[in-house]
């Protein structure tokens, strides 16, 4: 359960501390033979955030291949048909490869580059990282390998021929689950295997240091022009951002610049799927317990034994075990607020923003604008809240149309 800490006050550049922890969360739970990587990525990482060459390089990619700055743009149409605050949606899936996760790829491959690393590997659920990935790697030359869990290959298949088209080899995982849980297994393994010539684009904020603060810092971007855009539109910030939430990547760049300002509510929206029973979701906040996956600890949906339960969820980016260490501290802090949406809830409001403002948004990111939503139908008219459109649905649409055929 949160603590009773105090959100205001917060100094959110006092986390990760030296061992990559967020308090009692994060860390490093790797193999042995990781550690040596895992330090150099930290060692590499530091040296480049204080190299304006490379900040430099990265602002220029940003811009000339991602598409960034991202506009904020309000929906008129959708706040008048709610008819309570008015609000703005960031249009991260404006961004090349239609997502946030560009950002993120972009600055992992200057950094693969500067290790001298020739080989990516990454994992994908709902394939944008790995099409951002893919794309990255074609920019710079670098060799590519996506792993994908079939169930995602499957409801994903758009985005599996892009990786493909951009030259990734695509891997596809039939253990367990076969979807994005058992794809970062299948990526450590050949991690351990390949270290010394192979860097791995973690997609979230998730995993063993400094991934969660790198894959942060990364898309930390969102939030700062938000905060620009927002006070150039209105004069003043927003009453509530909100975003969806699987690993947390551009739910903690959204809210990060915004960390201090308290009198902003922050609410991230995890996966309801069909109902909070057991198996038929995957929101870590809803019978979660502490617990280690995969590199960090956090907060994992797991039974008595300590077993990873299965998930589910329409959207192929949540529907992950555990979510960002940041997120569970903050939560704890009560300075980000977490909500759940359920399958059923996204299907209808995928349909009535796609009609009223003739944007398609990912099914990822139409969690958020179902929370939106209801919001602010209880907010006032003079109010303002801002939805992170995280990504966009041309890839959902074909998954979509199946689904509300039967």
């Amino acid at each position: 359960m949160p603590s009773a800490a105090d959100p205001s006050r917060l100094d959110r550049f006092t986390v990760p501390d030296a061992s990559g922890h967020f308090g009692r969360y994060g860390g490093v739970y790797v193999p042995e033979t990781l550690m040596t990587a895992l330090e150099e990525i930290a060692r590499v990482y530091e040296e480049a955030k204080k190299d304006p060459a490379f900040q430099n390089e990265l602002r220029r990619h940003l811009k000339e291949f991602a598409g960034r700055p991202t506009e904020l743009y309000f929906a008129e149409r959708l706040t008048k048909h709610i008819g309570g605050a008015k609000i703005y949606f960031k249009r991260e899936d404006l961004l090349h490869t239609g997502a946030h996760k560009i950002n993120n790829a972009l600055g992992q491959a200057l950094l693969a580059k500067r290790m001298g690393k020739p080989r990516v590997i990454a994992e994908t659920g709902a394939g944008q990282h790995g099409v951002a990935t893919a794309a990255v790697c074609a920019k710079f030359g670098l060799q590519c390998v996506v792993y994908m869990g079939a169930v995602d290959m499957e409801r994903q298949a758009l985005n599996v021929f892009r990786m493909r088209l951009m030259g990734a080899e695509v891997r596809g995982v039939e253990a367990g689950q076969r979807t994005l849980k058992e794809a970062i297994n299948e990526a450590m393994r050949d991690w351990v295997t390949n270290v010394r010539n192979t860097h791995y684009i973690l997609g979230s904020a998730l995993g063993a240091h400094p991934y969660p603060m790198m894959v942060r810092d990364f898309h930390r971007v969102i939030g700062q022009e938000t905060k620009e855009q927002i006070l150039a539109k209105e004069g003043r910030l927003p009453d509530e951002l909100v975003a969806c939430v699987g690993g947390g990547s551009n739910a903690i760049g959204f809210f990060f610049d915004f960390l201090e300002d308290t009198q902003v509510r922050l609410t991230g929206v995890e996966a309801g799927g069909r109902g909070i029973r057991r198996g038929d979701h995957a929101a870590r906040f809803e019978g979660g317990k502490l617990g280690v996956l995969q590199g960090a600890k956090t907060y994992i949906l797991q039974n008595e034994d300590g077993q990873i339960e299965l998930t589910h969820s329409v959207s192929a980016g949540l529907d992950y075990a555990a979510i960002g260490p940041e997120h569970a501290f903050y939560r704890d802090r009560n300075r980000i607020q977490f909500a759940y949406a359920c399958d059923d809830e996204v299907l209808d409001v995928f349909q009535l923003v796609s009609r009223t403002e003739g944007i398609i948004p990912a099914l990822e990111s139409t969690h958020a604008l179902v929370h939106a939503i209801k919001r602010a139908a209880e907010m006032r008219p003079d109010q303002i809240l801002i939805v992170n459109v995280s990504g966009r649905g041309d890839k959902d649409v074909q998954q979509v149309q199946k689904m509300l055929e039967k």
